[in-house]
C-alpha cells in the first residue's frame, strides 16, 4: 500500500469500533474482515462510524486482544487525509466478491434498488455498487457530484427471482410447469443513451470503461435477464396418454442510473522569477483540485482548501431477501465505501512548513459552507463560513523544477495534463523603491509623504482602482501600502499623503499585487520616518509653554509662603510656638 499522511482531527485518544461481525451500520472489529487492507487502514475507513469510547481495558476483557494506536484512535474521532487515499477502492473491490445472488426463488436486493415485474420474472434490480476511483465533493448545499476518473470501473449487482405457476389438474387434464434456465444473459454500461461497454451477464458485473472529451454524464447499467420454462400438458385417454410440451420465454431488461462528472484535468502554470533568484509558480484548474509538487523528489509542495474523508454508503447497509411468501431485512456482507472531498478549515497549506515554499495568492468562488450535506456522525473540521475554493494557487520558492512539476486532482490517481504557457509569458518581477518623509508638523500632528517608484527606471507606481484579478492579467494595478496601521493608496504619481498624531517611528511597507494580475510586477519595499514634537522649534516652545502651566501653581504657592514668612517675621513665629 501506498504511504498515506494521516491527519487527526481531534486530539485525544478514542478506540475502534468494536461491534464483530459483518459491516452494517458500524465498522467490523479490527482483524475481522480481510479485505486487502491492514488492520490500521481498515481502522481510518468508517468516518460515519457512532464513535462510542470503551477504554483498553475494557476492550481487552472484551475480546482478549490489544489494539494499535490507530485503531483506539480511530472511534472517538473521524481521520482525514492530505490526498485521496487507495484505501476505499481496496476495501470496495474485496467486499464485493462477498455479494451473494439469491437463487431463482429469492431476490436479494438493497433497500432503495429499483424493482421491475414481468410475466414470469419478478422483484428483478440492477443497481450501481460502486464506481471507482472515484471522489465525492462536498461544494455547498444541493451540490454534491460524484467525480469519476477517466478510466475505472463501475461494479453492479443483478438479482432476480422467477415465478414458476403452480401446477393444476382437472378431470384427466394435468399440467406442470418447471424451470429450464435464467441468466443474466448481458450486462451493458451505458453513457448519456450510448453503449460504451457489454459483456457476459453476471450477478456482479465489473465494467472497465473510458470515457473521453465528457464532463457532467450520465452513467447507466443495464443487465438483460432471460428464463425459460416449460409447460407439460398431459391428457388421460385410458389405454394412452397425449403429452404435450410447451416452453414459455420472456427477457427483461432491468437498469440504474447515476450522474457523474468525468474528472479529467487540464491545469495551466505561469512561472515569474524574482529579483533575489526566487521562482515564483502559478497553476489555477476549473474544478476542484488537489495540490501539486515543484521539485523531482516532491519535497516541496502546495496543496489547496481540499482534505480528505472516507465513509461507506449507508444504501447498503441492509439488503432485503423477498421470496414469493414475503420478505425479510438482513445485513450486508459487502459494503462499498467512496472518499470523500471537503473544504477544510486548515484551509491551503505548503510544505516544507518552515522552509518550503510561500504561498502568496489563492483565488477561486466563493461559495457557502457545504457542512449540512455531511450526514451524521461525521466530525472533521469543515469549513462553517463562506469559503474560496482554491482553483488557483500561486507560490514563491527557491527552486521549481518545470519539468517534474506534478499536478494531483481530487480523484485517487488522477494528475492533470499541462498545458505549457505562452512563449515569453515569462515574468520577470522588478524591485520597488518606497520612500517617506515628514513635510509638515506641529505639536500635535504630522504630514507624511509616501512615495512609490520603479526601482529601475523611476517610475512612479499608482495603486488602486482595481478589483478581484483573473488569474493572469488585468487592468488597474493592485496592491497597497501599510503605515501606522492604515491602509493607503498612490495617486498616479505614486504618491500618497498620510497624517499621523502620536509622536514615534513610522514604517511604511509596500504590499504589491500578485504578479499574476500585473506586467510589469514587484516585490515589497519598506520605508522608516520618524516624528517628535521635540524635532521642531515650535514643538520645543510648546513644551516650554505646557511646562510652564503645569508649574505655576507650585510657583504661586511658592511665592505666596515667602511674602508670609516676612509679613509675619521670626519673632512672631517664635512668640506663638513658646
Amino acid at each position: 500500500m501506498e504511504r498515506r499522511e494521516l491527519s487527526i482531527i481531534v486530539a485525544a485518544l478514542c478506540v475502534t469500533s468494536v461491534v464483530t461481525g459483518i459491516v452494517t451500520a458500524t465498522p467490523p472489529r479490527p482483524g475481522t474482515e480481510a479485505n486487502g487492507l491492514t488492520e490500521n487502514e481498515s481502522a481510518t475507513l468508517w468516518s460515519r462510524d457512532a464513535d462510542d469510547y470503551i477504554s483498553q481495558e475494557e476492550y481487552q476483557e472484551r475480546y482478549g486482544e490489544s489494539r494499535t494506536a490507530m485503531q483506539q484512535l480511530a472511534n472517538g474521532t473521524d481521520i482525514t487525509f492530505k490526498r485521496p487515499p487507495a484505501t476505499a477502492a481496496t476495501w470496495t473491490r474485496n467486499d464485493f466478491e462477498d455479494l451473494n445472488a439469491g437463487g431463482s426463488d429469492t431476490s436479494i436486493h438493497p433497500p432503495h434498488a429499483s424493482l421491475e415485474d414481468g410475466v414470469y420474472i419478478e422483484d428483478a434490480h440492477a443497481t450501481i455498487f460502486a464506481v471507482q476511483p472515484s471522489t465525492r465533493g462536498h461544494l455547498e448545499s444541493g451540490e454534491t457530484p460524484l467525480y469519476i476518473a477517466p478510466n475505472g470501473t463501475m461494479r453492479g449487482f443483478v438479482d432476480y427471482r422467477v415465478r414458476v405457476p403452480n401446477g393444476s389438474s382437472s378431470g384427466n387434464r394435468t399440467v406442470e410447469w418447471s424451470l429450464t434456465s435464467h441468466e443474466v444473459d448481458e450486462v451493458r454500461l451505458i453513457n448519456d443513451g450510448t453503449t460504451i461497454v457489454e459483456q457476459e451477464g453476471s450477478h456482479t458485473p465489473a465494467l472497465e470503461y473510458q470515457i473521453e472529451d465528457d464532463w457532467s454524464t450520465n452513467l447507466t447499467l443495464e443487465a438483460e435477464i432471460d428464463v425459460r420454462l416449460k409447460k407439460t400438458v398431459r391428457i388421460d385417454r385410458g389405454d394412452e396418454t397425449d403429452v404435450d410440451v410447451t416452453y414459455q420465454t420472456e427477457s427483461l431488461n432491468v437498469t440504474d442510473s447515476i450522474d457523474v462528472e468525468i474528472y479529467d484535468l487540464t491545469a495551466y502554470p505561469y512561472y515569474a522569477e524574482y529579483p533575489n533568484g526566487d521562482a515564483g509558480v502559478a497553476i489555477f484548474q476549473s474544478r476542484p483540485w488537489q495540490g501539486y509538487t515543484l521539485t523531482e523528489n516532491g519535497s516541496a509542495r502546495v496543496r489547496g482548501v481540499w482534505r480528505f474523508y472516507t465513509a461507506r454508503n449507508t444504501n447498503w447497509d441492509t439488503l432485503v431477501q423477498s421470496s414469493r411468501t414475503g420478505s425479510s431485512t438482513v445485513e450486508s456482507d459487502a459494503i462499498p465505501v467512496y472518499v470523500h472531498a471537503y473544504p477544510s478549515r486548515i484551509g491551503p497549506r505548503a510544505e516544507p512548513v518552515r522552509d518550503g515554499p510561500e504561498i502568496i495568492d489563492t483565488w477561486g468562488t466563493d461559495r457557502p459552507s457545504p457542512v449540512g450535506t455531511l450526514g451524521e456522525n461525521i466530525n472533521i473540521e469543515i469549513v462553517n463560513q463562506t469559503y474560496t475554493t482554491t482553483y488557483g494557487l500561486a507560490v514563491r520558492a527557491e527552486t521549481v523544477d518545470r519539468e517534474d512539476l506534478h499536478v494531483a486532482g481530487i480523484v485517487r490517481g488522477v494528475n492533470a495534463s499541462i498545458v505549457a504557457p505562452d512563449a515569453g509569458s515569462e515574468r520577470q518581477l522588478r524591485r520597488s523603491n518606497l520612500s517617506v518623509e515628514v513635510i509638515q508638523q506641529n505639536q500635535s500632528q504630522a504630514t507624511l509623504r509616501i512615495e512609490l517608484r520603479d526601482n529601475q527606471t523611476g517610475t512612479p507606481i499608482g495603486l488602486g482602482g482595481g478589483g478581484r484579478r483573473y488569474p493572469i492579467g488585468g487592468g488597474a494595478r493592485n496592491g497597497y501600502i501599510t503605515i501606522a496601521d492604515q491602509r493607503v493608496e498612490t495617486n498616479a504619481s505614486g504618491v500618497a499623503i498620510v497624517t499621523v498624531e502620536q509622536p514615534g517611528i513610522y514604517t511604511a511597507r509596500y504590499h504589491p499585487g500578485s504578479w499574476l494580475g500585473h506586467n510589469p510586477a514587484y516585490v515589497s519595499d519598506t520605508a522608516t520616518a520618524r516624528w517628535h514634537p521635540l524635532g521642531t522649534i515650535e514643538g520645543w516652545f510648546a513644551l516650554f509653554v505646557e511646562v510652564g502651566w503645569q508649574l505655576l501653581p507650585f510657583f504661586v504657592m511658592f511665592y505666596a509662603g515667602k511674602r508670609l514668612l516676612r509679613m509675619l517675621g521670626p519673632e512672631d513665629i517664635f512668640q506663638n510656638n513658646p
